[in-house]
């Protein structure tokens, strides 16, 4: 009896305890959730084609088939009820894609959706810490990966937390009634502990049952998996980093390889397909990424080009044992190796990919070879309608018919990525892209449409950008909304111009690098806006980069590498976008324009609603591939002269000099204008001649008079020119760019001559005395300090390598490729310009064009796409074949808006003051140029430059 107050009081703590815990799991069960597609997700922009709605529903119906009501997971493969939280990230991209693309309706999904998450919230964690590596579908129970139920588990894969994570957040995105839900399953999950040094780490139980963390992830997969991390705010900065890894020629191509591979860590550092496909998809692919990825395209069709044998590579399941292998291009030293898990060879059972080709046909819509392989596997789906199967084996040419939630889940993404117009799914949470080591703290590139990447990567293919590092805020630049520009009307038909006769065709080699050449342009172009990125790895123009990309157009169209339907629908809406870019000061084009919304930007890319002033070294750029394109095309002279003007010349040209605004802000905060001359080398005397074009006197900005020279490998080269017109800081560094587009479109007349000679002549030097490949010029980088001028002489220092800001860049001159194609052009018999082509000319990705060159101290390749690389090259090539004459031809013919304004005269908008061009285009004994009247170039000698 003496007990009995105890029990009650024990019984009494037990019903508050059992009250109490019934209350939470009241409180903190999952309410289920009804939603609505979220705008930026519903958005398909371009629906998919009867045929693609096959194949959508096609794998639709293995998730039909293969899933498990009682949990609302999905089998990861036909009739095996087992799932990995990979496997369950596969299923939820299927839903949302199978949703987005009508192939379930609202009630369906938010069915399976909401069982799915309510299983997913009560699952039983390994060690309480995070999702076992593996459970069963049917029953939820952890399990081994034969599907054995284990009460402890056997560790967890971070990769695959990786993959979930990235799956979770397209979904709070594409359905936001889901949020909340969402964070509350990964507030549970313990996911620091994955984490560690910066790098994923997965956890497995030893024999001795003690768990044991590992590193997890190689070369591909491992930067993915660390993004989805980094959706959810976990940083995992080495992971991100492409660090540490070599390149290995593989067929002729250098592919990535990471060099962390079996024999030193017990994991393997396979090569396949599928972790650049998500990444592109669902991230976008930018930067050394997508040059990555575009090699590993490459090698497979140069494969094909071998052997007959066509190639899509990728790990799958197969339809008998070993069950699950790895097919590689690459991996443990071993080119194109078919391994398991524990690097044991089956290379006879090595398969096209079904998933593998799907990814690459939409990654790559315009690659004929992906085209290719695409269409062998693209009706692979089982006789009952089960879905799509693995791939087909090269040996026995039979189908793999394995069918997996891996394969069609993917098929699911990629279909949905194309009908939102090539988008990548990810485009709401910030994330990082690497460009290099870790310890570099190289800032990240902005992700192909990945509004919210930070970037401080400058935009600007001028001579002397002034870089501005971008500091926006996801809130900001989630503004950026992509605007959609409609051409011009359709134009007159072609009108007869005699202006372009070709010599000859094009080789078959020239042909070759043309058609990579213009890859830029394809790959790199805005089918809303119609504008082009003056570099891959930034959404972002400048007069002087759509210059380039319409003399680009231009060189295309005549070298019979784009059909005349395209020329012409680029070219309209090119146009039409010009007349829509915001001018400063409601005078002329600012400096920078964000290429989807067409905004004003800086050269870092920050959003400037009023602009920070004008570039007269742009403006010429842009208004000589105007005046070429209406004087060899002149069904476009009435839309040309329309955009040229509603600008005003008033401040830009001034008593014969061109001038640039810029602003800047005083003491009190104020934004002001200043407008100063423009002296930079080369540069100036390029855009006198643009303007000069159009009628505009430029006689002391155009070429001619006093040049400095200093004494560099026994030549004296031109350092600036001898100024008495003004006190502006002078040239501070001569390159090779401004003077071959100069002799490019305008010829070399004798004043231009005298400077450009000596310019080729110490680089010639330099290669004889040293063995050093020299081709200098200003090229862009996809690091910092993302422009890097090669000179011939700059600062007072002989072949100094400097950023912008004037700083020595170590071990930074580069080789530049346009500038080895267009000195070849110019000087075909030269002996050092053959030597330079040479070198130079296979430094191309057949899928994104032409690189920047390579580094004259390494050899290594300078990773870095740009439309004045590749726009040069084209150029060049039609230089060759328009034996050698001028680029820009005379107009024949006055009669047009233009010169109608300006006989008006009274227009106040400083347009030229007589109805004639100041300069003509003539022939004499060395060739043909363009002239004015009065030209004269002295060389003074005033400087001698140690070496």
């Amino acid at each position: 009896m003496i007990y009995k107050p105890r029990q009650q009081k024990l019984l009494r703590w037990i019903a508050l305890f059992l009250v109490g815990t019934f209350l939470q799991l009241l409180f903190y069960m999952p309410t289920p959730v009804l939603s609505q597609n979220s705008s930026i997700c519903s958005n398909i922009t371009a629906p998919l084609t009867p045929e693609e709605q096959i194949y959508a529903r096609g794998a639709w119906q293995y998730f039909v088939k293969n899933y498990q009501p009682a949990t609302g997971f999905t089998n990861s493969t036909g009739g095996y009820p087992s799932g990995t939280l990979w496997d369950m990230g596969n299923y939820l991209m299927a839903l949302n894609a199978a949703r987005s693309l009508n192939l379930t309706d609202q009630a369906d999904f938010d069915t399976r959706l909401n069982k799915f998450l309510t299983t997913l919230s009560s699952l039983k964690l390994f060690e309480d810490t995070l999702p076992n590596k593996v459970y069963n579908a049917a029953t939820a129970q952890m399990v081994d990966y034969g599907n054995n139920p284990l009460e402890r588990g056997i560790g967890w894969s971070a990769l695959d937390v990786g993959r979930i994570l990235t799956a979770f957040d397209v979904i709070r995105t594409c359905h936001p009634q889901y949020n909340e839900w969402l964070k509350g399953i990964v507030a549970k999950w313990q996911v620091a502990r994955s984490l560690k040094d910066g790098q994923l780490f997965g956890a497995t139980v030893l024999p001795d049952n003690k768990t044991l963390l590992v590193q997890e992830g190689r070369l591909g997969y491992e930067e993915y998996g660390a993004r989805g991390y980094q959706l959810w705010g976990f940083s995992a900065p080495k992971a991100i980093a492409f660090e540490p890894f070599n390149l290995v020629e593989i067929n002729g191509v250098q592919i990535p390889v990471d060099t962390r591979d079996f024999k030193s860590t017990n994991a393997n550092n396979y090569v396949v397909s599928e972790s650049y496909i998500l990444d592109g998809i669902e991230f976008g692919l930018q930067g050394e990424l997508a040059d990555f990825a575009a090699r590993v395209l490459d090698v497979q069709k140069r494969r094909y080009d071998n052997t007959g044998q066509l190639t899509a590579v990728t790990e799958d399941n197969i339809d008998q044992a070993p069950y699950f292998l790895y097919n590689t291009v690459y991996a443990n030293g071993v080119n194109w190796a078919t391994i398991t898990d524990a690097n044991q060879p089956y290379p006879q059972f090595r398969s096209i990919s079904t998933k593998a080709a799907f990814g690459w046909r939409y990654l790559f819509p315009d690659n004929a070879y992906a085209q290719k392989v695409f269409d062998a596997v693209k009706d692979l789906r089982s006789p009952d309608d089960s879905g799509y199967y693995a791939g087909i084996y090269e040996e026995s040419k039979q189908p793999n018919k394995a069918l997996t939630g891996n394969t069609n889940g993917l098929i699911l993404e990629i279909l949905y990525y194309k009908a939102k117009g090539n988008h990548p799914l990810i485009a709401s949470t910030s994330v990082s892209v690497s460009t290099g080591k870790p310890s570099e703290n190289a800032s990240p590139a902005t992700a192909s449409n990945q509004p919210n990447s930070t970037v401080t990567t400058p935009t600007a293919n001028q001579p002397n950008p002034t870089v501005t590092t971008l500091t926006a805020t996801p809130a900001d630049i989630s503004k950026i909304t992509e605007v959609t520009v409609a051409p011009i009307p359709p134009v007159d038909s072609p009108k007869p111009s005699s202006q372009m006769k070709m010599a000859r065709p094009l080789t078959v080699i020239e042909r070759r690098y043309a058609e990579a050449a213009w890859r830029y342009f394809q790959a790199n172009y805005h089918s809303k806006s119609g504008l082009i990125d003056d570099r891959s790895d930034f959404k972002g123009a400048t007069l002087w980069g759509l210059g380039d990309y319409l003399a680009a157009l231009h060189a295309a169209r005549l070298l019979d590498i784009i059909t005349p339907k395209e020329f012409d629908q680029r070219t309209r809406h090119l146009l039409a976008a010009l007349t829509k870019l915001p001018l400063f000061a409601k005078e002329l084009p600012g400096r920078g324009y964000d290429t989807r919304s067409l905004q004003p930007v800086d050269y870092g890319g920050n959003p400037l609603p009023e602009g920070n002033g004008w570039s007269a070294l742009d403006l010429g750029r842009i208004l000589a591939a105007l005046y070429n394109l209406k004087t060899c095309h002149p069904e476009y002279t009435a839309a040309v002269d329309k955009i040229v003007l509603d600008w005003s010349y008033l401040r830009v040209v001034r008593e014969g000099i061109l001038s640039s605004a810029i602003t800047a802000k005083d003491q009190d905060g104020r934004s002001l204008t200043r407008v100063n001359p423009e002296t930079r080398l080369g540069y100036e005397e390029y855009a006198a001649r643009a303007f000069q074009l159009w009628g505009f006197n430029l006689e002391h900005s155009a070429i001619g008079g006093e040049y400095q020279t200093a004494s560099l490998e026994g030549v004296k080269v031109p350092i600036q020119r001898r100024r008495t017109d003004t006190n502006s800081k002078v040239n501070q560094y001569t390159v090779s760019n401004p003077f071959l587009l100069y002799a490019l479109e305008f010829g070399l007349d004798p004043q231009m001559r005298s400077l450009f000679e000596p310019i080729f002549q110490a680089q010639a030097e330099r290669y004889r005395r040293t063995d050093t490949l020299t081709a200098s010029a200003t090229t862009l980088i996809d690091r910092k300090p993302y422009t890097v001028h090669s000179t011939i002489t700059g600062k007072g220092e002989p072949w100094a390598a400097l950023a912008d800001d004037g700083q020595t860049v170590p071990k930074g001159r580069l080789v530049s490729t346009a500038v080895a194609f267009a000195y070849h052009a110019l000087l075909p018999e030269n002996k050092y310009s053959q030597e330079l082509l040479q070198g130079t000319t296979d430094l191309y990705n057949p899928l994104a064009g032409f690189y920047e060159g390579f580094y004259e101290a390494t050899g290594k390749t300078a990773i870095g796409f740009t439309s004045s690389t590749n726009s040069m090259i084209l150029q060049s090539l039609l230089y060759k074949v328009m034996n050698r004459q001028p680029l820009i031809r005379p107009t024949t013919t006055m009669n047009s808006p233009w010169w109608a304004a300006v006989s008006k005269s009274d227009s106040g908008r400083g347009l030229p003051n007589t109805t004639t061009q100041q300069i003509k285009l003539i022939s004499d004994s060395s060739g043909s140029y363009w002239v004015s009247g009065s030209e004269n170039t002295r060389l003074v000698t005033g400087t001698k430059v140690t070496e």
